[in-house]
């Protein structure tokens, strides 16, 4: 398996440091990553999206860094004023920035749910045939660009293992995957070892993620955590040091036949550089480990 750094992880660095997402590349390779996903597209220069894509793309190929995949939000219910076919042909012109980058995955979201106080009786079941479709067009577009799509357990109302393993089925593409966040599933108070579980046979990508994690019961722990759904609180975390099962949740997925690459994904409060540097020493091991059985 291959680590690769997802650029939200530099987010810190690029709102106060003035760090680009071209600088990234190089602290990427710097660190021992074997590859980088971008997450957006941040032009520092006044360029376009796709001018600096192609930029990106060419640093990436000079610093010999691969790109696994192009990261994005995307919403097929309430995204481009709700108007679906907008919104399909919006995420399209987001493949060709993949084909730019020169990656060979795209994740989008499939949707954040409906706003709070409007969701006018509409459950997943009812929105899943309206999510599949969009879905399957989109990939469908991309597979002619030899480029693999998927979403994300992401979202709260997306985010449930059930509720994307059978989006996925109901897609029903060879080009359509999922990228399993391990630590997402915590967000919507799911155990990461079942759920990961169930999603490893789709998995085409991996987000390596932990969390601290606080009882709801509890007290406020204060600056720095957010709440589960469920209202558990939650505090990104170095990988290694939180209460997601990394290793187990590696295991599973290698179990299910994964060989794909996992990406670090961090946003705890520590120093970014600190943390994903103990972070990536933390899954280099795991991935070892459980790769000699």
């Amino acid at each position: 398996m291959k680590i690769a750094i997802s650029t939200y992880s530099f987010s810190k660095l690029m709102e106060k440091e003035g760090m680009t997402q071209l600088d990234c590349i190089a602290k990427a390779k710097e660190m021992g990553f074997d590859a980088i996903e971008f997450v957006e597209i941040h032009p520092h220069d006044g360029s376009s999206e796709e001018q600096y894509a192609q930029k990106l793309g060419e640093e990436a190929r000079r610093q010999e860094i691969a790109v696994t995949n192009f990261t994005f939000g995307a919403d097929f219910l309430t995204g481009s004023g709700g108007d679906v076919s907008v919104e399909i042909e919006r995420v399209k012109k987001q493949i060709e920035i993949a084909v730019l980058l020169g990656a060979r995955g795209v994740r989008h979201d499939a949707t954040a749910g409906f706003p709070a106080g409007q969701r006018g009786y509409r459950g997943f079941d009812d929105v899943l045939p309206r999510l599949a479709d969009a879905c399957r067009q989109v990939t469908e577009y991309a597979a002619a660009k030899g480029v693999r799509t998927m979403v994300e357990n992401h979202g709260f109302f997306c985010q449930d293992s059930d509720r994307v393993e059978m989006l996925v089925n109901t897609v029903a593409h060879p080009n359509f995957g999922w990228l399993v966040d391990m630590g997402n599933f915590l967000c919507a108070d799911e155990n990461p070892v079942t759920a990961v579980g169930r999603a490893a046979p789709y998995a085409f990508y991996a987000h390596a993620k932990d969390f601290h994690v606080k009882s709801g019961v509890m007290s406020n722990p204060g600056e720095g955590f957010m709440r589960s759904r469920g209202g558990n609180y939650l505090r990104g975390a170095i990988i290694g040091h939180g209460d997601v099962p990394v290793k187990q949740c590696i295991a599973a997925l290698k179990e299910a036949g994964f060989n794909g690459a996992i990406a670090i994904e961090f946003e705890g409060m520590e120093h970014p550089l600190t943390g994903i540097r103990i972070g990536l020493a933390n899954l280099r091991r795991y991935i070892q480990e459980v790769e000699q059985g």
